[in-house]
């Protein structure tokens, strides 16, 4: 067994909780290969540890309870590593709640609990620490906005990031995921390619500027295909986690429904009334609706993310809310009444049903100064990691 290889491929976290994702096994040596022929993959964060028994919650699916093995062989890795070239040899008493695992497992033939053979973890401590240069990176090279032109051959990509138009250039190194159009999880992103990038997505790009800030040599692109909403409530239903929306835009109704990873936020009445005078006077040099950095706000929930997520670093300068709207009040959905004013990022959905982002309430002064008011200041601000936190499956 000594000449054994196990070789785990783990791609690169990605930052923002999505440690282990799609993680391949092979295992090289005809030994350990027949002893794993049957074996299944099991990909999770540990819910709770009792002697030999591990419970782990899957990205997806219900919490799966496993014996470990008392001949199972047990790794650390660090978050990011692509091989098991580093990683250490622990016991499973090192091992604890919170931390990220593969594990190679077992079914029984009874029916009982599955069988370990193999635990890659990945502890919680370091994903955070991860994370946070991540997100701290993300605010310092990150940049956000609408897709304009898309060129896939020469891997250029346009983007208006409120009246400034960016140049965003990638690479075959460059780190390209799309969002599922149904989720608002950063865990869902899919790896993608260039090509599956449309006018009208939504963009964060994080890499090195050029000196005068208008083009981007991307490390890593992540892009969506949201909606703006702008609209009234119409009625707000708190047990069914739903606003009805009338959408200024299509005068029809569009139900909201709110998740733990929606976030809630009001404008106050002075806040709302300065981003209105300067969206009737937007020509200050500034992105169009981008207040000048009022927020000189510090790390933003949705970087810790699904929060999860980057948003693009340049924060209010380049058109982003993101960081501005971390700064006002959380609202409650109990709190909208109906004739409100509102704008939401939520996902495609269909016609008559969506998933919201991000709702901003208190917004009359500004929808009233412009109606186009929603896609200005969403253009960068949407949540990729849909507003929880740290570790959530964020960035």
């Amino acid at each position: 067994m000594s000449s054994a290889r196990l070789v785990l491929s783990l791609i690169a976290f990605g930052g923002w909780g999505n440690a282990l994702t799609h993680p391949a096994l092979a295992v090289g040596a005809p030994q350990q290969a027949a002893q794993q022929s049957s074996a299944t993959r099991l990909v999770g964060s540990i819910a709770a540890i009792d002697g030999k028994t591990i419970t782990v919650k899957p990205d997806s699916g219900a919490p799966t309870t496993v014996t470990v093995s008392d001949t199972a062989r047990i790794l650390q890795t660090a978050p990011g590593a692509k091989t098991l070239a580093d990683a250490t040899p622990i016991q499973l008493t090192d091992l604890a709640v919170g931390d990220r695992v593969l594990m190679a497992i077992r079914p029984a033939a009874d029916g009982s609990a599955s069988t370990a053979t193999t635990i890659i973890a990945v502890k919680q401590a370091a994903i955070a620490q991860e994370q946070k240069a991540e997100q701290t990176d993300w605010q310092r090279r990150g940049v956000g906005g609408i897709v304009k032109t898309v060129d896939a051959a020469t891997g250029t990509v346009t983007i208006a990031a409120g009246s400034r138009v960016l140049t965003v250039h990638a690479s075959p190194k460059t780190i390209v995921r799309r969002y599922d159009p149904e989720s608002i999880k950063f865990s869902d992103a899919k790896p993608s390619t260039l090509a599956q990038i449309q006018p009208g997505d939504q963009l964060q790009a994080r890499g090195d500027r050029s000196a005068d800030g208008s083009e981007v040599t991307a490390e890593e692109i992540v892009t969506g295909s949201f909606r703006n909403i702008a609209g009234t409530v119409t009625s707000a239903d708190a047990a069914a986690n739903s606003v009805t929306v009338t959408d200024l835009a299509t005068k029809k109704a569009v139900v909201v429904h709110i998740t733990p990873n929606s976030q809630l936020h009001k404008l106050p009445a002075t806040m709302a009334q300065m981003l209105a005078a300067r969206f009737k006077n937007p020509g200050s040099g500034r992105a169009e609706g981008a207040p000048q950095q009022a927020a000189s706000a510090p790390n933003p929930s949705e970087n810790g993310q699904a929060g999860q997520h980057p948003s693009g670093g340049g924060g209010m300068r380049s058109g982003d809310l993101s960081q501005f709207l971390q700064h006002t009040p959380a609202l409650q959905l109990s709190e909208l009444h109906k004739g409100d004013a509102v704008m939401i990022v939520a996902t495609q959905g269909t016609p008559d049903a969506v998933t919201a982002v991000t709702l901003l309430a208190g917004v009359e002064p500004i929808l009233t100064a412009s109606p186009s008011a929603s896609q200005n200041m969403f253009s960068a601000s949407w949540n990729l990691g849909g507003g929880g936190t740290a570790g959530e499956g964020t960035q």
